[in-house]
């Protein structure tokens, strides 16, 4: 869509940020790239922290000068907190403490995150009630703001509001049958594995960058880690690794379906619908 539409890409991929995490991340390829600006990829090592205040920060910097280059911009990826991030803003005056967080891992390796599930329902019963127990991410954000500031997360997020975009936009969601759905990620995962995954993985150990790194912990490479580390036979590290990433589809399906405005095509059918709401849109 964008090389027929004369757009960049801005991505929102909070694994495709890091360097060297190509295939598991499903980072476009240079030929794919070719001819069309992608940018937000390849920004930071394995080993620098990045977040969703880090990307809004880029992102809107970022934007701002296409904007004033009057480009056209498709913002890309499966991040949607991201996404969130740079139309909404973040709650970010309860910052952030390292050792906390730490001591929040660690208890994370030890009990599980449903542990630090039913602690944050004892803080914050409406941020527990919002966020799944598997959803570690959101939990250690939470519990963090408390301990930070002594007040509950929803109520700081209450005061924020979220309810003003920072830019007019065409929100798109792409749906195909379940079945052809699954069939694709697997179809994907399989692919990736025959690209050389389990040696992309090895080779960025190699560099010196662990497993306990956050985007080491992702789906796919954390999976990819168990089998290198003994943890998981290979066929069951690839059968987890397509099982999670089913999972994660309908997660962002049904975020998409919360967000006002999302108008969804099918792109093996619709396609040339799409092209058209976009340029009707820009122009």
């Amino acid at each position: 869509m964008a090389a027929a539409s004369g757009a960049v890409v801005v991505s929102a991929d909070s694994l495709q940020v890091y360097r060297h995490f190509d295939i598991g991340s499903a980072k476009p390829t240079r030929g794919r790239m070719r001819g069309i600006p992608h940018f937000l990829i390849d920004v930071v090592y394995p080993d620098q922290e990045f977040n969703a205040g880090t990307y809004m920060r880029l992102a809107l910097s970022r934007i701002g000068e296409l904007l004033a280059d009057r480009r056209k911009i498709i913002v890309v990826g499966g991040t949607f907190f991201y996404v969130k991030a740079l139309l909404h803003g973040l709650v970010e005056e309860a910052g952030t403490d390292g050792e906390f967080r730490d001591r929040l891992a660690r208890e994370r390796e030890e009990l599980g995150a449903e542990r630090l599930h039913r602690r944050l329902l004892s803080v914050d019963p409406v941020s527990a009630g919002r966020i799944k127990p598997g959803d570690y991410v959101r939990i250690e954000r939470a519990l963090e703001a408390h301990h930070l500031t002594g007040r509950r997360m929803s109520d700081i997020q209450s005061r924020h509001g979220f309810s003003e975009e920072r830019f007019d936009v065409l929100k798109i969601g792409l749906e195909t049958e379940r079945e052809k759905l699954h069939a694709a990620i697997d179809a994907r995962v399989d692919g990736m594995i025959e690209r050389g995954f389990v040696e992309e993985v090895r080779g960025i150990r190699a560099m010196g960058y662990g497993p306990e790194l956050k985007p080491m912990k992702s789906i796919g490479y954390r999976q990819i880690n168990d089998f290198i580390d003994g943890k998981l036979a290979f066929p069951e590290a690839v059968e987890i690794m397509k099982r999670d990433t089913r999972r994660f589809s309908k997660r962002q399906t049904t975020w998409l379906r919360s967000e006002r405005d999302v108008r969804w095509f099918d792109p093996a059918r619709r396609k040339d619908s799409m092209l058209a709401a976009c340029r009707g849109f820009w122009d």
